[in-house]
């Protein structure tokens, strides 16, 4: 819901009712994730998607509908022989969707929610989906305060506690529990959509490659850094708009740097003055993904400094280096899509394997993983 979140808040600062579908829950080969999101606005403007486009005449109507009765609506939306090719999903999997009258009135919680997102601020945003409990009632949770209530104190105490746990991670998903928030019981369903701030990524080495893997690395949804050493190449004209770029020692910027388990590291600049002590403090930190450029001979090289400057066996087992998979890249946006590739496949388990070659469902769920 991230993505169309600007065009939800400008209809709640008007006070202009809106239909909202979420993604609350998924099954086998499934088009989307839970969060996934459309709403039905003014003027019947559409924004957003939950299926890429096999359910999407549906919850037109079916939020067009809940605008009108005021009334949050549970449906779920899979394969059919008869009607795949009109209200189903045809790659076989299930979702189901909440869909819900949003207006001040109705979800106090939700302009927290726009508000936090836009200033940058984590928020979880607990929803109702059924149950002893009222049906789309809302929640927004932040680290340090709550807006909105699902009912019952009893309820909102549980689910501000998981939320923040959840939020913490970045996690989503639906969790269950008793009418007054009871641990043991699962007669109240919430779903728990986590907003935390956009992860990070850090592209050391201003080159032409590093201008390609910003760019790829924004698209992906990245808040992207290039630092480079030299000024005369770490200027900001070199990089698209709002990549933030950064002329310091790369190893310095990252030691006053904060990184997570979702921070991706991309050392581009394949040279063992800047690589060595800056991956040195890479490798001793969270990050999802750390990835440096060069040759196999390049690499061992680098590998053999590491290792002459204390790094353990451990240590160096998380660095992807060659950086990319192998797609026979040559130019640096190739290259970028190669990098890219390794990060989404990490990130989710994918082998990396043309889906002609493999078997099982496509989007696998992700216990599976």
């Amino acid at each position: 819901m991230r993505d169309i979140l600007p065009a939800l808040g400008r209809w709640y600062a008007a006070r202009l009712p809106f239909g909202l579908a979420t993604v609350v829950e998924v099954s086998r080969s499934a088009p989307r994730d839970p969060g996934a999101a459309m709403a039905v606005g003014p003027g019947e403007e559409v924004v957003g998607s939950v299926s890429g486009g096999c359910v999407e005449g549906a919850v037109f109507e079916l939020a067009r509908d809940v605008v009108a009765s005021g009334e949050a609506r549970l449906e779920t939306f899979g394969y059919s022989d008869e009607d795949a090719f009109a209200v189903g999903l045809t790659c076989g999997g299930e979702i189901t969707l909440l869909v819900r009258p949003v207006t001040p009135e109705r979800d106090p919680a939700f302009g927290a929610v726009v508000d936090s997102v836009a200033a940058g601020e984590p928020v979880s945003l607990a929803m109702v989906t059924g149950g002893p409990a009222p049906r789309g009632a809302t929640l927004a949770v932040r680290p340090d305060r709550v807006s909105g209530t699902l009912g019952a104190s009893g309820l909102d105490a549980a689910v501000t506690a998981d939320a923040r746990g959840e939020l913490a991670l970045g996690a989503t998903g639906l969790r269950h529990y008793g009418p007054r928030g009871q641990r043991r019981e699962d007669s109240v369903s919430v779903f728990l959509e986590s907003f935390a701030p956009p992860p990070r990524m850090l592209v050391f080495g201003a080159i032409d490659y590093a201008a390609a893997v910003a760019r790829i690395g924004d698209f992906l949804g990245y808040r992207v850094t290039v630092c480079d050493a030299r000024p005369v190449f770490a200027t900001p004209r070199r990089f698209p708009e709002g990549v933030e770029v950064v002329a310091q020692w790369p190893h310095r910027y990252l030691r006053d740097t904060d990184t997570d388990a979702r921070t991706v590291i991309c050392v581009l600049t394949h040279d063992p003055k800047f690589d060595v002590p800056l991956l040195q403090e890479a490798l001793r930190r969270p990050a999802a993904y750390i990835g440096a450029m060069g040759s196999r001979r390049t690499h061992a090289d680098r590998a053999e400094r590491l290792a002459e400057a204390g790094l353990t066996e451990h240590e160096l087992s998380r660095l992807r280096s060659p950086v990319g998979l192998d797609l026979g890249a040559r130019t640096p946006e190739e290259v970028a899509v190669s990098v890219a590739a390794e990060i989404v496949a990490l990130r989710w388990g994918g082998s990396g394997a043309p889906l002609t070659v493999t078997e099982g469902a496509v989007h696998p769920s992700r216990s599976s993983r």
